[in-house]
């Protein structure tokens, strides 16, 4: 049975190894925050400047792509810790290897979510040209993907994707696989959950600004909530007022959101 032979995984053989395997587990998930945290670094480094708003330009595929693995290497690698954790006790290697090549297929998941946004992106500049300028109809645009982002918290399949990133064991029960090309392909497969999860949260990001750092702060730690906090369904619902508080300023009054860089204008001041 799998169960049983996960379950013999995490059994002890005794208090040395166990301490030592409790030692590597929370070596690794320091080693994840550290490169969380120069992810951070990293992006308030070169995102310095650069934030227009909604509808900010993401330049280049390649320096977009650069910059956007590193972001989610910021956002997303504190969040996904636990489960990164939990894999690193159940498998049989007690090499960090096998963990990183999970957190890589992880990442490789929302590098290719990226190439996709850019995609979007570029494709409805170049269909609607300068129908997307802000005092068109950009504003509405943006809007509306806030509006919309709130109405996928709140559906089903939200819910099931939401409860993999919440209950990992069984995630990790039911699709294991031996080896380091297992620990990719189930990576891919738990950050494939997790983008049915976040992908809405993502977009808003976009309709904010994706080159604002306090937006994308914001983002980081609504997700990090949905995944780790009790009651999660409620903190979903939470999200989604939030949503759809910032989709109706951001169509009625863009300049009263603190933080905002409202295209062709400046960022608002934050509230004191």
């Amino acid at each position: 049975m799998i169960a049983s032979a996960h379950e013999r995984r995490i059994g002890g053989g005794g208090l040395a190894p166990a301490f030592a395997a409790a030692r590597a587990r929370l070596g690794l998930i320091a080693l994840l925050f550290v490169l969380a945290g120069l992810a951070w670094w990293s992006t308030v480094d070169r995102m310095r400047g650069m934030d227009g708003g909604p509808g900010t330009s993401l330049g280049t595929l390649g320096w977009f792509l650069g910059v956007w693995t590193v972001m989610m290497t910021a956002m997303m690698l504190p969040s996904v810790s636990p489960t990164v954790a939990l894999y690193a006790r159940m498998t049989r290697e007690r090499s960090p290897v096998a963990p990183l090549v999970f957190t890589s297929g992880y990442l490789l998941v929302w590098a290719g979510a990226g190439i996709l946004a850019f995609g979007v992106s570029g494709l409805g500049g170049r269909l609607l040209g300068d129908t997307l300028a802000w005092d068109r109809a950009g504003r509405w645009i943006a809007g509306g993907i806030l509006i919309a982002a709130a109405a996928y918290e709140v559906t089903a399949l939200k819910n099931v994707c939401l409860s993999k990133c919440r209950s990992p064991l069984g995630f990790l029960l039911g699709s294991w696989r031996d080896g380091l090309r297992g620990a990719l392909g189930m990576g891919t497969r738990h950050g494939a959950w997790c983008l049915g999860c976040c992908w809405a949260l993502m977009a808003s990001l976009f309709a904010l600004g994706v080159m604002s750092i306090a937006w994308m702060a914001l983002v980081a730690g609504l997700i990090a909530a949905e995944k780790t906090l009790p009651r999660g369904r409620a903190v979903t619902y939470g999200t989604a007022a939030i949503l759809v508080v910032l989709g109706v300023f951001l169509v009625a009054a863009p300049h009263a959101i603190p933080g905002l860089t409202v295209p062709g204008g400046s960022m608002t001041q934050m509230s004191r």
